[in-house]
């Protein structure tokens, strides 16, 4: 996915999929590497942040954060504002093609670390974080 990410799970009818992020869409609140636990058909509401369908190119999945609804769908940014890719390119999205939403992210252990109980503690409290909504008075830029 780009800030975006690609779905790494996700069967037919499955509650929870993982989908892994690329690019800086949505930096600061999720880097690339980060890995995302996506809630499909989950409710969604604006500050919300979920994974959907790009409008122009559906064989892409991309993560962003909901803002507003409007005519046609959600208007979607990323969390970086100097980073495109989203609303103010491809205008509104419709609502069927955001799958869902994202409920937690994590990092990945670094390959070669050391996996002492520390170092494991250490990685699962700097790590793992709920992917938490925006303020209510976040507004379209």
């Amino acid at each position: 996915m780009t800030g975006e990410g690609r779905e790494r799970v996700a069967e037919a009818g499955a509650p929870f999929g993982i989908a892994e992020v690329t690019g800086v869409s949505m930096v600061p609140t999720l880097l690339h590497g980060d890995q995302l636990l996506v809630r499909y058909g989950a409710r969604l509401r604006a500050g919300c942040v979920a994974v959907l369908r790009h409008p122009l190119q559906q064989d892409l999945l991309i993560v962003k954060r909901l803002i507003e609804r409007r005519d046609g769908g959600w208007w979607v940014l990323g969390d970086n504002p100097d980073a495109e890719g989203d609303s103010r390119v491809f205008g509104a999205v419709p609502p069927e093609l955001v799958l869902g939403r994202v409920w937690a992210r994590y990092r990945p252990v670094t390959p070669g670390r050391q996996r002492s109980l520390a170092v494991t503690l250490s990685w699962l409290v700097s790590s793992v974080r709920p992917v938490r909504s925006a303020s209510r008075r976040l507004r379209a830029r």
